[in-house]
This record gives structure tokens, C-alpha cells and sequence, in this order.
């Protein structure tokens, strides 16, 4: 089939580089002595994963390293494609090979989404150099490339476009004369919507462009930009890298008791379509975590706003997980439970199990009585200051590890001083010859 005209073409595909010097960005990566220019200028390829968000040049920087190379140039939507497809590529990169001595590369576009069995068939081909492979992801490749396949490619990391890099684009298009000329607030606002996303601008420029021709445009103006855009839409990667760091952001800001960042990044998070559970669930844990003993009315709080969303929903719901995250942020800070249950957990791993002592261990039947399970228990309550001071909980033989550790913060400040208290008691007194005591 022919290819059609270039004025039928996508703008994307109108304004795609044919050559490395006519990419726009990711010059950390092809400007002169880097990494992938090196790449390009040494005439050998090699498998390799472009990693970066959408429209940041995945798909020209493979297809520009087939040109480079001469080499026969494969795709794969691993979105619709799955192991016939890989066969397939296989069959026409041996023909290359046999019947024209070309070089083959096969380009995975979204290749997170293949699963392990998938992946795994390149893995003979990519070993044989039959071709080279090439896979682009928008997703963390540590966490969704197989080990085997990652280890046998290059990670190349590309950024978003910067403001620069987007303005060049823009000027471009106008070369092109898609549309009429852009004052400059209608130029910042597109590329701020663009957010670094050189395919999201040009689709835009593209739906102005229809909207100019049939109102007859002279200038694109801000006003005008925005009646035919509508509200800004966000761009947010729910299940993704940015998904991540800005959760991220959100727990740093509270446990670095920031209330406006914390709020700032809650709002990103609703705004850009998070389920709202999914954040009351992170908050119940910030509670825990990073403010513990220190106020523990930050756990009910966080407890009671997954409530109150879970009855009022959004819009409304989502002001008590406003208020909670206000309140995590100015409320004093404490790890110890944190860091304590996380000791313990080492301990127990390091060591195994320790025998339970006698004297703490129930004795619900005669045998277990005579057999002395609970023989000597002292019960607190029944002593004096409701404290059996002297007396030892933890296996025999085992020291203190001292795992609880309060911060001089909060209410933290009050265990503390209790914990001292009983400490000086427990080390003034030997515990008494063991007797009869009550369960």
C-alpha cells in the first residue's frame, strides 16, 4: 500500500525527524559525546530500553537507529501483539539475514506489558544476535523488564521535553503553516499543557488547527485557546513512575510536617483521578508510621476520614482527607514504633525460636498444670503500682533488646519518663523467689 500524502499525514508523523540532527531534546543523550550518540556513530547496535514518559522520542530514536545501521526495522505493539508476533519477526529477521545479510531490529513499543513468557522469547534471538531488540516503556524497567532480558540491554533514560524544546516544536508546525500565528500567552499555555510531551502538543496543534481553518483564524489568542480547550486537562500516570514520586512527595511532606505541600500534593493526586481510598489508605499508614505514640488521635483521625469519604464520596468526602493530611503534617513526629517493629522482625529472622518460659505460658488443663505451665506467673494487677517490678517477659537467656526507643516529642515525652520509671524499679528489685499466682 502506498503511503499517503503528507498533508494527510498525523502532524506527529509530518513533523518526525528523519535524522539525529533533527531531534528535538534529550540531548543528554545525542548531543555530541554522549552515550546514544556514541551508540549511533560506532555502526554497531546493540539491544537496548529507551525509558521516559509519553512523547519524549521513543519511537523516532529506534526507527533513526535502524536508518543509521540499514537495518530492517520490525514493530511490535505489545499492547495487540503477543508470541505469534515474535515468531513472525523472528521468520523475517532470518531472511534478512540469509537472503540479504541485513541487520534486523525489532522495536517493542509498551514492551512492560508483555508478560514473563513473552519477554523470555527474545531472549534465544537477542543471544544469537539474530537482531537487536529494542523496547520502550513508560514504566520502571527494574520492575517490569525480566531480569534476563534487562541484563542483555542498555537502559537509556529520556526526560520530558523541556519549555525550549516545545516552543521549538511549535515553531515547526507554524513552518508548516498548520496554523496561523500563536501570541505568546496562547504559546505558554499550550506548552504548559503539553506538560513535556511533544505528541500531546502536536495532536492539540493539529484539533486547533481544524478549529482555526473553520472560524477563519488570523492569530491563535489565549482566550480563544481556551474556549476551544476547554478546562486544562492534567496528565497523570495512575499506575506509573509519576504515580509514584508523587505519592512520594506527599509522605516526605507530611512527615517533614510541611501542611502546604502536603495539601499541594493531596490535590495532584485528586485532581489527577487517584481513587481517593487509595490515599485514605496511605494516610492511615503516614499515622502509623511516621507520627505513632507520639499523638495516636493521628490514627483515629486518618481512621475516621477513610470513613467519611467512604459515606460521602467525592466531592464532599474528600475535605476530611484535607483536614487529615493537615493534621499529620503539624502533628508531632515519631518512628520508634516504626523502627522498633522493624528490629523486632530483623531479631526474630536472625534467630528463630526461642522456647516460651514456663512461667508465662497458659495451663488450661490439669496435665499443663502439673507439667508447671504457669507456674510462679506473677499477675501485675494484683501488685503493687499494678507492676510486677523485677519480673522478666522475654524467652530466658535473652537480653533486653530494647527495641522501643520514644522520641522527646508528643506524647512520647510522657512513655518516656513512664519507661524510665519502671526501668529504675525493675533494677532495684530482684524479682521474687517464683510462687502461686493467678492467670
Amino acid at each position: 500500500m502506498n503511503p499517503l500524502p503528507s498533508k494527510h499525514q498525523p502532524l506527529a508523523e509530518r513533523l518526525r525527524p528523519k535524522t539525529l540532527a533533527e531531534v528535538i531534546g534529550q540531548q543528554q543523550l545525542l548531543g555530541e559525546g554522549m552515550a546514544l550518540r556514541l551508540a549511533f556513530e560506532s555502526g554497531q547496535p546493540h539491544s537496548c530500553i529507551l525509558w521516559g514518559p509519553p512523547g519524549t522520542g521513543k519511537t523516532t530514536i529506534a526507527r533513526l537507529m535502524a536508518d543509521a545501521f540499514d537495518a530492517q526495522f520490525i514493530t511490535i505493539s505489545a499492547v495487540l501483539g503477543g508470541v505469534k508476533d515474535i515468531r513472525e519477526a523472528v521468520e523475517l529477521a532470518l531472511l534478512a539475514q540469509q537472503q540479504q545479510g541485513r541487520r534486523t531490529i525489532v522495536f517493542v513499543d509498551e514492551v512492560h506489558r508483555f508478560n514473563k513468557s513473552q519477554q523470555d522469547a527474545f531472549l534465544p534471538h537477542v543471544e544469537s544476535g539474530l537482531f537487536t531488540f529494542i523496547g520502550a516503556t513508560t514504566e520502571n524497567p527494574s520492575f517490569e523488564v525480566n531480569s534476563a532480558l534487562l541484563s542483555r540491554a542498555v537502559v537509556y533514560v529520556l526526560q520530558p521535553l523541556s519549555a525550549d524544546d516545545l516552543a521549538k516544536i511549535i515553531d515547526k508546525a507554524l513552518g508548516l503553516q498548520v496554523l496561523p500565528a500563536i501570541d505568546d500567552a496562547a504559546r505558554e499555555r499550550l506548552i504548559g499543557y503539553a506538560d513535556g510531551d511533544a505528541r500531546r502538543l502536536l495532536n492539540t496543534l493539529e484539533t486547533l488547527a481544524v478549529a482555526a481553518t473553520q472560524q477563519k483564524m488570523d492569530c491563535v489568542s489565549d482566550t480563544w485557546l481556551m474556549k476551544v480547550l476547554g478546562e486544562q486537562l492534567r496528565r497523570y500516570d495512575k499506575g506509573g513512575e509519576q504515580f509514584y514520586d508523587t505519592i512520594s512527595a506527599l509522605h516526605k511532606s507530611v512527615r517533614g510536617s510541611d501542611p502546604d505541600a502536603s495539601l499541594y500534593w493531596l490535590v495532584r493526586m485528586l485532581d489527577g483521578g487517584v481513587d481517593p481510598r487509595y490515599l485514605a489508605r496511605r494516610l492511615i499508614r503516614m499515622a502509623s508510621e511516621d507520627i505513632g505514640l507520639a499523638d495516636p488521635r493521628a490514627l483515629r483521625l486518618a481512621l475516621d476520614a477513610a470513613e467519611v469519604y467512604e459515606r460521602l464520596g467525592t466531592p464532599e468526602g474528600e475535605l476530611a482527607l484535607a483536614e487529615c493530611v493537615v493534621y499529620l503534617a503539624v502533628a508531632p513526629k515519631s518512628n520508634a514504633v516504626y523502627k522498633a517493629f522493624n528490629e523486632a522482625k530483623a531479631l526474630i529472622k536472625k534467630e528463630g525460636t526461642r522456647p516460651v518460659p514456663m512461667h508465662l505460658r497458659n495451663a488450661p488443663t490439669k496435665l499443663m498444670k502439673e507439667l508447671d505451665y504457669g507456674k510462679g506467673y506473677r499477675y501485675a494487677h494484683d501488685e503493687e503500682g499494678g507492676f510486677a517490678a523485677g519480673e522478666r517477659y522475654l524467652p530466658e537467656g535473652m537480653a533486653a533488646p530494647g527495641f522501643y526507643r520514644p522520641v522527646e516529642r508528643g506524647l512520647e515525652i510522657k512513655i518516656a519518663e513512664k519507661m524510665r520509671q519502671l526501668r529504675a524499679l525493675n533494677q532495684a528489685l530482684v524479682a521474687p523467689t517464683r510462687g502461686a499466682g493467678s492467670l
